[in-house]
């Protein structure tokens, strides 16, 4: 991991920067949020459904909205990520809504090393394996912990998506579905506030879906399901339509949006 440190302090300072925008964001809604609004989207409540009384770890959290409004929903949430400002905001919020939710601040990678714990659930959504190099130690890690019949879900942009190219004016195909060489980009704003005059820098490696199923299968896990989905509750890709069901889909829906999976320790 070593020779990747740079790329994670990197991305590490831009979402530093991000939790500062995030938090003033209306995609984030921190203020709705705080009054009892959950931040959970349909394809996991559908997936996870019940979670009263089992404990959860939700990896790469951001500064812990849906890790609370799972602890709202009656779970023992823990919540880990690479931004300390993220895991600042998430304790305070935790502290300032009375939950009982707990946040460590780590590469995923690390989980293990900080997380001793073993959880019914493992958690994670929407913008997470693009900032791995590698999948083999993450799905080691999931395994690690969860308990024997345990289920780690994951709902996440289809690897298709990040073929494109979506810095100039019309996205172009330009990344490979498979590409193991790192990417980067910089850029003005951030996806939840284009019209932020910050800056990104960000690192990343694209994953194809049998890298995310084998490193998964590799580590003792059975996939239940895996589905892929042309909407997206997201509206962060460029020229996206919304649904009348308050989701998004590209003009053609020519690709797939999103993926979810589902699977058990066993």
């Amino acid at each position: 991991m070593t020779s990747n440190n740079k790329y994670f302090d990197t991305n590490k300072a831009t979402w530093n920067e991000k939790v500062k925008i995030h938090a003033k964001s209306d995609m984030y809604d921190l203020e709705v949020f705080k009054k009892g609004k959950s931040s959970l989207m349909p394809y996991e409540l559908e997936a996870l459904g019940d979670v009263s009384g089992k404990s959860l770890l939700h990896l790469q959290c951001h500064f812990g909205q849906d890790t609370l409004s799972w602890s709202r929903k009656g779970a023992k949430c823990t919540g880990i990520d690479l931004s300390d400002e993220g895991i600042k905001l998430a304790k305070n919020l935790n502290n300032e809504l009375k939950l009982d939710a707990e946040f460590v601040c780590c590469n995923v990678l690390d989980t293990s090393e900080f997380v001793k714990d073993k959880f019914d659930i493992v958690y994670t959504t929407y913008g997470v394996i693009g900032w791995l190099p590698d999948l083999k130690p993450w799905g080691k890690m999931i395994a690690e912990r969860l308990k024997k019949g345990g289920i780690f879900f994951m709902a996440e942009f289809h690897p298709i998506v990040w073929m494109f190219d979506y810095l100039d004016n019309k996205p172009i195909m330009k990344y490979g579905y498979m590409q193991d060489e790192v990417i980067f980009e910089e850029y003005e704003g951030t996806y939840a506030n284009q019209d932020s005059k910050m800056i990104s820098k960000e690192y990343g490696w694209n994953h194809g879906l049998s890298e995310v199923i084998n490193a998964l299968t590799e580590a003792g896990l059975h996939i239940e399901y895996l589905k892929e989905f042309d909407e997206s509750p997201y509206d962060v890709l460029p020229d996206l339509v919304k649904t009348e069901s308050d989701m998004y889909v590209t003009k053609d829906k020519l690709y797939p949006l999103i993926f979810t999976l589902k699977a058990v320790k066993l």
